[in-house]
């Protein structure tokens, strides 16, 4: 028994002089390392989902649709707008 006293009485001096501060220090960086591993991965993930949606939402407009915004906004008449319209569907 003497030498678990020992034992216990040299382990609680290294405690009291090194040891607790060096766990929460450990504890502290555990939890900032995850913390940043964690915002990596959603920034990541946030990344490739945005970068995906714009490139779906800006494609270039089709002829016809070219065509239909002249025609909606009055820069071309209707007859000029179905002789065109018929010329992109052939």
């Amino acid at each position: 028994m003497k030498g678990d006293s020992t034992m216990w009485g040299d382990m609680m001096a290294y405690m009291g002089s090194y040891g607790w501060g060096h766990m929460l220090f450990g504890g502290l960086m555990m939890v900032l390392f995850w913390g940043a591993v964690i915002a990596l991965a959603v920034l990541l993930v946030r990344g490739l989902t945005r970068s995906r949606g714009e490139a779906i939402s800006h494609q270039r407009p089709t002829a016809l649709d070219l065509l239909q915004e002249r025609y909606a906004r009055g820069e071309i008449d209707q007859q000029e707008y179905e002789q065109r319209r018929r010329d992109l569907r052939h």
